[in-house]
């Protein structure tokens, strides 16, 4: 069935159809007087206003609506129990992330939580958070385990994360990440785990089809290089993609390991060498900035996104929504944060939040961009110019999005 967008303010994309990078990396098509043809949930075209078309059965109004690709959010931990707002307080209060940890706090509360709650119940948490995020422009997800640390809870992360691609109009990329961090049972013996990791998690993984990559916190006091060189290995043999939670709080060498093996991205990278930044472009790994960690954890360092342009490096951006250290939905804010923070310009942030994260996870083809061909993922802004996605901050002004032509939210 052939549908006619009308009455669009602006249609705003990416200029490529596969991926922003160099000079392009700050450019957006932006089209007006302009209609958008869909037909089975695809672009068929966008054609001037006043230009007829044959065959159309549907006709929507977008009533003065900006429209741009949906967001695509390549780095979440959207699956968990319980929440950590107490530990934020304390953080407000001049307590350090690592001393919070010392605590009892820190990812290894989370896991207690979610090791405790049934399948049942963080599927339910799950879809409450996942619909949130939609509500603010997401429609494309990467989804990683992490808070089970042991294989079972992971596998039930998993399962999870598979009822939400059969039950929720998005699309979601599920990602193994069993060594997030050491759990209170094999302190003094990381050996161990990594062991564990590599023979019974990761092939029990593989072997239930739930996951497509295995990604890694590889960070001083918690997995090195070696550790992690061993577990991407191992995944990698099993046939998993790679990625990488590389060089957040030191500069250990996670970008420079993501270059060497071919990840499809290292993430946080708030550390990330010069030599990191020139292995990972060389080996077209991506760069996931996840600047809404930074802010959260109220840090003044930011990851040098400017370096990593100027070197010709792909940049994506993500919420990394996690009960931790970036509790928000909203990508919009995100793309505040970098433009204000991290010194993007808005295009950067909106190329960066579309095509780039859909590049991230191989859906450069299916989404990310308004062009023939790909899925009718849209977002419809509620505001004179795209620009107001990041100016009027803090404001959700998305009225509506729509997923392979189809509307998933509609603000009421």
């Amino acid at each position: 069935m052939k549908t006619r967008i009308t009455n669009i303010r602006e249609i705003v994309t990416p200029v490529g159809s596969r991926v922003a990078v160099g000079a392009d990396m700050d450019k957006l098509s932006v089209l007006t007087h302009s209609d958008i043809i869909l037909s089975d949930g695809n672009i068929e075209s966008v054609i001037p206003r006043n230009q007829e078309e044959q065959g159309i059965k549907h006709v929507i109004d977008a009533e003065g609506a900006v429209i741009l690709p949906a967001f695509v959010d390549p780095h979440t931990h959207l699956v968990f129990g319980g929440t950590r707002e107490d530990e934020f307080n304390l953080r407000i209060r001049g307590k350090k992330y690592m001393e919070i940890a010392r605590m009892g706090g820190g990812i290894n509360s989370t896991v207690r939580a979610t090791r405790s709650e049934s399948e049942d119940t963080l599927f339910e948490h799950a879809v409450r958070n996942l619909r949130d995020m939609v509500a603010h422009g997401t429609a494309t997800f990467e989804i990683k385990s992490g808070y089970g640390l042991e294989t079972e809870t992971e596998l039930k992360q998993l399962r999870v994360i598979k009822r939400l691609q059969e039950s929720e109009p998005v699309d979601i990329k599920a990602t193994f990440l069993g060594a997030h961090e050491i759990p209170p049972e094999y302190q003094g013996r990381k050996k161990d785990y990594v062991n564990l990791v590599c023979e019974d998690m990761l092939p029990a993984v593989k072997e239930q089809g739930i996951a497509e990559y295995c990604d890694i916190f590889c960070e001083t006091g918690v997995f090195d290089i070696d550790d992690s060189r061993k577990i991407l290995n191992r995944a990698k043999e099993l046939g998993f993609k790679l990625r990488i939670h590389a060089d957040e709080l030191t500069p250990l060498g996670g970008g420079e390991l993501a270059g060497e093996l071919g990840a499809a991205s290292a993430d946080h990278l708030v550390h990330v060498t010069k030599a990191g930044i020139a292995k990972m472009v060389q080996a077209g790994v991506v760069f996931v900035m996840l600047p809404g960690t930074t802010f959260f954890l109220m840090s003044d360092k930011f990851a040098p996104a400017g370096k990593i342009l100027e070197a010709g490096g792909i940049l994506a951006l993500s919420t990394d929504f996690n009960p931790g250290s970036s509790y928000t939905h909203s990508m919009p804010m995100v793309i505040t944060i970098a433009c204000l923070r991290m010194g993007l310009t808005i295009e950067q942030g909106i190329n960066a939040a579309t095509l780039n994260g859909a590049y991230s996870l191989g859906l450069q083809n299916v989404t990310g961009s308004i062009h023939p061909g790909k899925q009718a993922d849209l977002i419809f802004l509620d505001a004179p110019s795209y620009k107001f996605l990041v100016y009027n901050f803090g404001v959700n002004r998305i009225r509506a999005v729509m997923k392979k032509g189809q509307f998933i939210y509609q603000k009421a």
